[in-house]
């Protein structure tokens, strides 16, 4: 099997000449490659040889406690020691103070490294980033140092057994207690709901304080840590860990409030506007999930088949199995596929840190969102299919590979209903601005015929009296003119003959799939 390698070069190359990098005004390139080098050194050598066996073993439910695979703490004490956890973590409050670039060139090659682990510690800078928005000075000045240390790890409790994607209809009752509140309910879908490599535990959790009938609008967002400030556990249990097709490592948990203590962040009423800021966080990390399963695949298959002997050629001579067209073929998408499921990130990321167009990163972010995780399935596929048989056996990990990755189509707002974000909110009324940036956005890098597809697709969704009827072809139109506006910034990369034949086989789908929005 062929070891984990991360894709330094590939990450660098695409932020600085595909996501425009350099127009942040305090970008590093040389620094930025010496964080990129030294986490990928570290991934690599010790988180990565951990991602079979923590496959294989999984996690355990004792005595209403998480315990993680073996070695899990071990890698990770050394994951906070190095300052990790830190990295975007304002100065003032014991980080590094370093931007969204940096944890997205850390937070790929983890999530390539082992994505189970990478899923349990990666809500922090979400946490983090909501505590900067939401939180009072005391909270933050009690909370962030904790989280930047690595001695806290943090939850995102949304969902419930009755509210998956529909948040309007949460159960989970806050009440006021004193100065504090008390809350009561149950959660699922929990990653990392509990586990053993921490001290604690710090979960954000939403819960109602409206009456029942109140939707969104009754919610608001809570700060439950897992103990009390005596050091006693706070009455949160962990009811079962989800036996899940994958994620083994990556303990999901139905968890009960049982009057668990907690406390207020941000205005009450308003906790889905703020969870929000840890949930858009998250889709952007997803997207790199998507990207980093794509690229494992391909480094997987590619080795094998540039390896493995089958068949001759023309002449008669023993040939490779990358040396057969549909092999080749084959190669060739799933190298795009990560390539520019990659660009997609990186150029929502770098305009999120510029701050200056967020309307565009509002309509950027379902796209990769969508994309880069159909793209993660879509490789680790067509990676069982080159190895043939081989492919299908455990031996060489496509297969967790693929489970892992199809995960990521659904959590964090399953695929579908980002298409239907894209096609009607963001194209028609007050958010409509969304649209008009990426009009802008496309209108200065695709070609004209290629825009005027997307431009007519467009005005004829605000005109249809079902818009949610062709969400799934406007994402995929969108989709399609965004990469040929991104393109033209591979033409210095080794692999732009893959792309280009990547791209090639879709040209018609532009015209195919304006003609089909505009249709009655």
């Amino acid at each position: 099997m062929k070891p984990y390698a991360a894709p330094v070069d590939d990450i660098l190359f695409t932020l600085e000449q595909v996501g425009g990098v350099a127009a942040l005004p305090d970008w590093d390139g040389a620094l930025m490659r010496e964080i990129t080098q030294a986490f990928a050194a570290f991934a690599e050598g010790e988180i990565a040889p951990l991602d079979e066996p923590g496959d294989r073993q999984g996690c355990r439910l004792k005595d209403s406690r998480v315990i993680m695979p073996d070695g899990f703490k071990r890698v990770y004490a050394a994951y906070a020691e190095q300052g990790w956890p830190a990295l975007t973590v304002p100065e003032i409050y014991a980080g590094q103070g370093l931007g969204g670039v940096a944890l997205a060139c850390v937070s790929e090659i983890f999530t390539g490294a082992n994505h189970s682990l990478q899923m349990v510690t990666g809500l922090v800078p979400g946490a983090v980033r909501t505590l900067l928005d939401y939180g009072t000075e005391a909270q933050k000045t009690a909370y962030i140092p904790r989280l930047a240390s690595g001695e806290w790890l943090s939850t995102m409790c949304l969902t419930e057994p009755g509210a998956g994607s529909d948040l309007g209809r949460i159960r989970t009752r806050a009440e006021q207690d004193g100065d504090g509140w008390k809350l009561n309910g149950e959660k699922i879908f929990i990653s990392g709901g509990d586990q053993d490599m921490t001290d604690g535990i710090f979960h954000l959790v939403l819960a109602r304080t409206g009456s029942a009938d109140s939707g969104v609008k009754g919610l608001s967002l809570f700060i439950c840590l897992s103990h009390l400030p005596d050091g006693s556990r706070n009455p949160i249990t962990v009811t079962r860990i989800e036996e899940k097709m994958g994620l083994h490592a990556s303990p999901t948990c139905q968890m009960a409030f049982d009057g668990a203590r907690a406390e207020l962040i941000g205005a009450e009423g308003e906790g889905l506007k703020a969870m929000f800021t840890m949930m858009n966080h998250a889709r952007v990390d997803v997207s790199l999930q998507g990207v980093a399963h794509a690229t494992r695949a391909y480094d997987i298959a590619a080795a094998y088949c540039a390896d493995r002997v089958q068949g001759r050629g023309a002449d008669g001579q023993p040939v490779t199995l990358d040396q057969h067209h549909d092999v080749h073929a084959m190669l060739a998408e799933m190298r795009a596929l990560s390539l520019l499921g990659r660009a997609i990130s990186h150029l929502a990321i770098v305009q999120l840190e510029k701050g200056d167009d967020p309307m565009l990163v509002e309509f950027l972010t379902p796209i990769a969102k969508h994309f880069c995780t159909e793209a993660g399935t879509r490789a680790a596929d067509l990676g069982i299919q080159c190895l043939g048989g081989y492919g299908y056996l455990q031996e060489y990990r496509l297969d967790q590979v693929w489970r892992d990755a199809r995960i990521c189509r659904i959590y964090e707002g399953a695929n579908g209903i980002h298409a239907l974000t894209l096609a009607t909110r963001l194209v028609q009324g007050r958010a409509a601005v969304a649209a008009d940036r990426f009009a802008a956005f496309i209108a200065d890098n695709a070609t004209p015929e290629a825009v005027a597809h997307w431009t007519r697709a467009r005005a004829a969704l605000g005109d249809a009296a079902e818009p949610a009827s062709k969400a799934a072809d406007f994402m995929a139109l969108s989709e399609w003119v965004l990469l040929r506006s991104l393109a033209p910034r591979f033409a210095s990369h080794a692999a732009v003959g893959q792309i280009g034949a990547y791209l090639a086989r879709s040209d018609y789908l532009g015209a195919v799939l304006s003609d089909r929005i505009c249709a009655d």
